[in-house]
């Protein structure tokens, strides 16, 4: 794994200082902020006009024919989920990953792109052909295009380790991640793409993939994901104790909160109020939630908002 940045030696401390034997990730306060051209790598603002958060990325174009048969080649079984790679009828590769997370992969990669987050196309389909000797029908999916426009390189980034560590964007990422309760935030989930014709905004994007585990509870040893009962029952804010934000969170990295500051949640309950009641609707419509179950879920991720908004303001409001 290459270093990103020589700054990130001094950019991330790690210490047990008054922590009581916790690893800690304390950002130095002299760490450089990227400049405009690095942080484009990882998050541009999606201006005022608001993101199709239907189609995503990718849009209508790139979607997977829902009727069509696709050629088997590969299995994956190491994962949480299954997942397959397939050739479409127009010689596109693609992989489709099926199980509880084919939802809450769609929806949460929907939410951070309508953010401003770069994220691959990704589409959901109730069920599929799949041709492997015989044509069989298969559960849900997720499927991910492997466009030549977007090569994914060999090595992944690294949560503590890269080149925007000073940026708030960054840090509202976390921020993000954690109101979605996205719980496998380990490194060989992040990927880099190289982009032809500055895709988004960049030529190169970083890129928190497999997204899948989350909108459920948290934890470290396969908590259960897309549960609904169980992201309600979650909370968000615990305490705030000056600078530093605690959190209702089980997940891997946990060190890496301690990185996040009450600004930071605030500058992303910002930027997710933002979103309209339209966006919401469509990014739960994309992974095809029926809407009492949609509502449901927006309704406990905008509390977790106004609990953000309310940071430095006055005591957060109860979930």
């Amino acid at each position: 794994m290459r270093i990103y940045a020589a700054s990130a030696i001094v950019a991330v401390a790690l210490t047990c200082v008054g922590c009581g034997g916790k690893t800690r990730v304390i950002a130095a306060a002299d760490v450089p902020a990227p400049s405009t051209t690095e942080l484009a790598q990882v998050w541009i603002d999606p201006g005022a006009t608001p993101r199709d958060l239907f189609w995503g990325f990718g849009g209508e174009q790139h979607a997977p024919p829902a009727a069509a048969t696709y050629r088997f080649v590969n299995r994956d079984d190491t994962g949480f989920s299954v997942s397959y790679d397939v050739t479409g009828p127009d010689g596109i590769e693609w992989s489709a990953k099926i199980g509880p997370e084919a939802q809450t992969e769609v929806v949460v990669s929907r939410i951070l792109w309508g953010l401003g987050y770069h994220q691959p196309p990704l589409y959901y389909l109730p069920s599929w052909t799949l041709e492997s000797g015989s044509a069989r029908r298969e559960s849900e999916a997720r499927f991910r295009p492997k466009l030549p426009q977007l090569q994914r390189a060999a090595e992944y980034w690294k949560w503590s380790d890269n080149p925007f560590l000073g940026a708030r964007p960054f840090r509202g990422m976390l921020v993000a991640l954690l109101m979605l309760n996205a719980t496998d935030l380990k490194d060989d989930n992040n990927s880099i793409y190289e982009v032809q014709d500055g895709w988004d905004g960049a030529r190169r994007w970083f890129v928190v993939r497999d997204l899948g585990a989350a909108l459920g509870e948290t934890g470290k040893l396969y908590p259960r994901r897309n549960w609904l009962e169980g992201f309600e029952r979650g909370g968000f804010i615990t305490a705030v104790k000056g600078r530093e934000v605690e959190f209702d969170y089980r997940g891997r990295h946990q060190q890496m909160l301690s990185m996040i500051g009450p600004d930071d949640v605030r500058w992303t309950a910002e930027r997710m109020s933002r979103l309209t009641p339209a966006q919401w609707r469509d990014a739960f419509r994309a992974a095809n939630y029926a809407e009492p179950i949609a509502d449901r879920f927006i309704r406990k991720i905008q509390s977790k908002v106004a609990a953000g908004l309310a940071l430095g303001v006055s005591t957060p409001p109860a979930e």
